[in-house]
């Protein structure tokens, strides 16, 4: 189905069927112990279906189908031609299957119906087909010795990949890392974020259809203190790669020092300034980033750009245009297409932002939009929040509140600016506006974070690595030529040299 054909998504959600099991060496199991946890559409609050709740056993079984896929070799030794090939294959079937995957991730996680068409659409198979196409260019080395040895560094795949995987993008932060080491040649089980545990089930059977060996890609869903535990404790596991939040993040480096020490790839939460400087027009491109930047995916995004430094000079316009935007919002049902903002992940998760927002309010900032549920619905809605007078040491200007809120913070001078923005123990990503290169790049220096981007709101694309400084993430890069380092080993092969 052509996904820039206009569909009737609530029909084409009322025929989808959903996957419930745990994907284990090639097949649809159910968890070892029989637990299952529900699964709801945060729009609405109904219930999807009951889903495998896998706990340890399950992760063992599933470790031990990606141990012997990797030794049997099919796949952790065949060209690179020929994974090259499954994968291709893979991005194939998921633009066939594009609509009713992005339909399915639409009911399972509250996002618009539009972000899943593009993310799902576009962007996941672009990474299969990217890594499946890069994987076959990737060379080694030959060291420069004298003429009596011959000096080789090669690359391996590492083994089994531990890929846990965060609720707010769930389809294409399983194409982030599933691509890379894929395409190395490792073994993966996976394990979805709870509350969004479907289009990674179906991606599995996809893949398998595609071709990939058994036992190459597994999935367990579950519960973090379960399955996400047992793969970072699991010693048959040689490389986790994790995104998710700074605490459990912890947690990984933790389980990893009690078991093989395996390295952790992590990517975790931010606290993104947006920084507008006094040269830059306040015009319909920068209110738009601003406002993207804050709110997109109803702020569940850990590069969200809330922090918003403003001259002080220039604010009142600033926050005039921006308040314009954000009343023009439709916030609502997801699956329709002209709905720019859907629902919170969870019950739970709504309760955390609004208790952000009423701390927000209790330490002094004033909120000018917004500022609580969005009523009328059964799901989990906050309404798009602005705050004014946010001051730099707030609550809601130092911590990580994963929604929908945007708050302006003035300043008087471009160093003041930067200061601020740079004082956080977060350092994934900034949005600096100015007509100045010079500026801009100072800025660009200076603000210690794995992203800045010039007037514009961006993360990069495919090609640009994306990761964290400081307690944003660890040395490890999703995305670019980088990703794949995370899934490889070098190995030196030294042949012959003289005696002695």
């Amino acid at each position: 189905m052509d996904i820039a054909t206009p569909t009737d998504y609530g029909a084409i959600a009322a025929g989808l069927t959903f996957p419930s099991e745990a994907f284990i060496n090639g097949r649809f199991v159910a968890a070892r112990s029989g637990a299952r946890f529900t699964n709801l559409n945060p729009a609405t609050a109904a219930i999807l279906g009951e889903v495998a709740a896998c706990d340890a056993d399950d992760v063992d079984a599933a470790v031990a189908a990606a141990r012997r896929a990797f030794d049997a070799g099919a796949w952790s030794r065949a060209s690179p031609e020929a994974r090259k090939d499954v994968l291709l294959r893979l991005a194939a079937l998921l633009r066939e299957h594009a609509v009713q995957l992005a339909v399915m991730e639409s009911l399972d996680s509250g996002k618009t119906i539009t972000d899943c068409l593009n993310e799902v659409g576009h962007e996941v198979p672009n990474f299969f087909q990217w890594y499946g196409e890069l994987i076959d260019k990737s060379f080694g080395k030959v060291a420069p010795t004298d003429e009596s040895a011959l000096a080789l560094i090669v690359h391996e795949p590492v083994g089994v990949a531990g890929l846990v995987l965060p609720w707010n993008f769930p389809l294409l932060m399983a194409a982030w890392k599933l691509a890379p080491a894929l395409a190395a040649g490792c073994s993966v089980v996976v394990k979805p974020a709870e509350q969004t545990p479907l289009t990674v089930l179906r991606l599995a059977e996809l893949a398998a259809q595609a071709g990939l060996p058994d036992g190459v890609l597994n999935v367990v869903p579950g519960f973090g203190e379960t399955a996400g535990q047992a793969i970072g404790r699991r010693r048959d596991i040689d490389v986790v790669s994790f995104t998710g939040s700074t605490e459990v993040g912890a947690l990984f480096l933790k389980y990893a020092s009690e078991s093989n020490l395996k390295p952790v790839g992590l990517e975790m939460g931010g606290k993104s300034p947006f920084i507008v400087l006094d040269d830059a027009p306040i015009d319909d491109v920068l209110v738009s980033n601003a406002v993207s930047a804050a709110l997109w995916n109803g702020g569940q995004n850990c590069s969200a750009n809330m922090r918003q430094f403003v001259p002080r000079s220039r604010k009142d316009e600033f926050l005039d245009k921006v308040l314009a935007r954000v009343a023009a919002l439709k916030v609502g049902d997801p699956l329709d297409p002209a709905t720019e903002m859907g629902a919170m992940v969870s019950a739970d998760h709504q309760r955390r932002v609004l208790g952000f927002i009423e701390t927000g309010i209790g330490e002094g900032a004033r909120v000018v939009a917004g500022g609580g549920a969005l009523e009328g619905l059964d799901g989990y809605f906050v309404r798009p929040t602005v705050f004014d007078d946010v001051a730099h040491g707030m609550t809601i200007a130092t911590e990580e509140i994963f929604g929908p809120v945007l708050g302006v913070i003035a300043f008087s001078e471009p160093e003041e600016a930067l200061r601020m923005a740079a004082e956080s123990v977060y350092g994934l990503h900034a949005t600096v506006f100015t007509r100045d290169i010079d500026r801009a790049l100072h800025f660009a220096r200076r603000l210690p974070c794995g992203t800045v981007s010039i007037n514009r709101f961006s993360e990069g694309d495919i090609k640009t690595p994306f990761g964290g400084y400081k307690r944003s993430g660890s040395l490890a890069r999703d995305n670019g030529t980088e990703a794949i380092a995370q899934y490889q080993q070098t190995k030196t092969i030294w042949i012959g040299g003289p005696e002695g």
